[in-house]
This record gives structure tokens, C-alpha cells and sequence, in this order.
């Protein structure tokens, strides 16, 4: 007999290539560490892995959150140039498959970001639910400068943030844009001091624990569909989400914790 496809993922998933993953149940938190110094490169296999973890703490009931980030200075600097040079042309257009990972999972993906954001190390945060960087932050789609573009969801993502005359000022340009920038376009959430970041994350994830996660992982799916449709298709999107709630246990526990004047304690059915 052949070999399964879920030994080949787990085989894939061995030995995770410049990046770390650690769970705290206690807080219901997974932290995806991006862990190959000084910069943080991102090779082509890790895309792979990186795809593949994101989909297993998707399933993981440990997991209420993920955060993404990174040891060191840096986010990341971005790909191995070399790398894409070694790869089919077929096997490179599908690469934003695997950076939209965070966009796919269910569950509120933070990423944390200091330093250089360049590149696929701009992309994978673009495709995350929020973003939270420090004032040391750089962001940049620098690929004009080696004659491509961004293959990786980058320029399309960021055309829908800040529009297409910002857009094209970064990827013409390939322009850096500052945290402080960055957060004054809407591309982060919040620009905070270096010393300050870690603990903005914390505290931003601890209250996002505290909503239900059934309605959470709904409004997510919700706002992704709607982004791209009519205003009329998103509205019928989200009162079809609204109904489907309505008859869960979180809403009904919700209802019964306002009344009664105390904490609800959602379970995400």
C-alpha cells in the first residue's frame, strides 16, 4: 500500500525549518516563532511547514489564539532570493496558497512584529487578523528592486488596506514604510515603543479570550467573505452568520450573563 497523506504531513512537519512552535494551554496561546538569526529569511520549505502548523493549531482545542513572531531584532528580511530561483515556475505561483494560511484559519492570528518586514516577511503578516508592531518597525515590497513582483498575496492584500495609489507608491518604489507610517495608513494596529511590544501582544490576546470563540471564528469568516463582494452580498453573508448564532450555546450563555450582571463563560458551541 502506498504511503498515507497524513504520514507524509506528519513527516513534513518533523523537523520544523527556522521557525519554533510553543502552546501555553494555560492561556489558551500558540506562539509560531520565527527563529533563524540574524534576519529571519524564510526558505521555500518552511512555507510549506508553515501552512501545515497553522492548519494543525486550527484544530488544536487547546488553542484559542495565535501569535506570530520572531526572535531578535528583526521580523524577517524576507525569502531566499537563491530559492526562488531554484524553483519550478508552477511551484512558485503557488505560493501565496501557503502564506494565506492565517487568513484561512478560524482563530484570531496576531503578529508581532520589530524591525525589518520585508517581502514574504511583510505577506505573512499582511494575511494575519491583526497586526502590532514597534517603533523600530520597517515594512517593504522590495522585490522591484530585483525586477519581480510581490508573489506572495503582498501587493493585493495591502490594495485593499490602504489603496492602490499607496500601494503603488510601495511596490513602484519598493518604498519602506515606518511603523509609526504603517500604523497612520491603517496597515497595523498599533505602533507601540520597542519595550512596550510584548507586553501590548499579551494583553491584547488575554482580552481577545475573553469573547466568545464560536462568534469570533464566525465574524472572521464573516468580514474575509464580505471584503470582496458587494455591500448588498455581504450584508446577506452576515445575516445568515447572524441566524446560524442565534441558536448557539455562547449566545444563549451570553444573553443570561448580561441579565444576570455577571461574566459569561463562553465554551465556542
Amino acid at each position: 500500500m502506498s504511503t498515507s497523506f497524513e504520514s507524509q504531513r506528519a513527516k513534513l512537519l518533523e523537523n520544523l525549518d527556522g521557525f519554533r512552535v510553543e502552546i501555553d494551554p494555560d492561556r489558551e496561546r500558540a506562539d509560531i516563532i520565527l527563529d533563524r538569526p540574524p534576519l529571519n529569511v524564510i526558505e521555500i520549505p518552511q512555507r510549506d511547514q508553515l501552512r501545515l502548523v497553522f492548519e494543525e493549531l486550527d484544530h488544536d482545542d487547546r488553542v484559542r489564539v495565535i501569535v506570530l513572531r520572531a526572535e531578535g531584532k528583526h521580523f524577517s528580511s524576507g525569502g531566499n532570493i537563491a530559492g526562488f530561483l531554484a524553483a519550478s515556475p508552477e511551484h512558485v505561483s503557488e505560493l501565496a496558497n501557503n502564506i494565506a494560511a492565517p487568513a484561512r484559519c478560524h482563530k484570531p492570528v496576531v503578529a508581532q512584529i520589530r524591525g525589518y518586514s520585508f517581502g514574504v516577511g511583510f505577506e505573512l503578516p499582511l494575511a494575519c487578523d491583526f497586526r502590532i508592531c514597534s517603533e523600530t518597525a520597517q515594512f517593504a515590497l522590495p522585490e522591484q528592486r530585483i525586477g519581480q513582483i510581490p508573489g506572495s498575496g503582498g501587493s493585493i492584500r495591502l490594495l485593499h488596506m490602504i489603496g492602490i495609489q499607496r500601494t503603488k507608491d510601495m511596490t513602484f518604489r519598493s518604498r519602506r514604510v515606518s511603523g509609526a507610517e504603517a500604523k497612520d495608513w491603517g496597515i497595523v494596529l498599533d505602533c507601540v515603543p520597542d519595550d512596550k511590544l510584548e507586553e501590548t501582544v499579551d494583553a491584547f490576546v488575554d482580552e481577545l479570550r475573553e469573547f466568545s470563540p464560536l462568534a469570533q471564528r464566525t465574524i472572521k469568516g464573516v468580514l474575509n467573505a464580505a471584503q470582496n463582494t458587494t455591500v448588498e452580498a455581504g450584508i446577506e453573508i452576515e445575516g445568515n452568520a447572524y441566524g446560524r448564532l442565534r441558536m448557539s450555546e455562547d449566545f444563549k450563555e451570553g444573553v443570561e450573563a448580561f441579565h444576570g450582571k455577571r461574566k459569561a463563560k463562553f465554551r465556542g458551541v
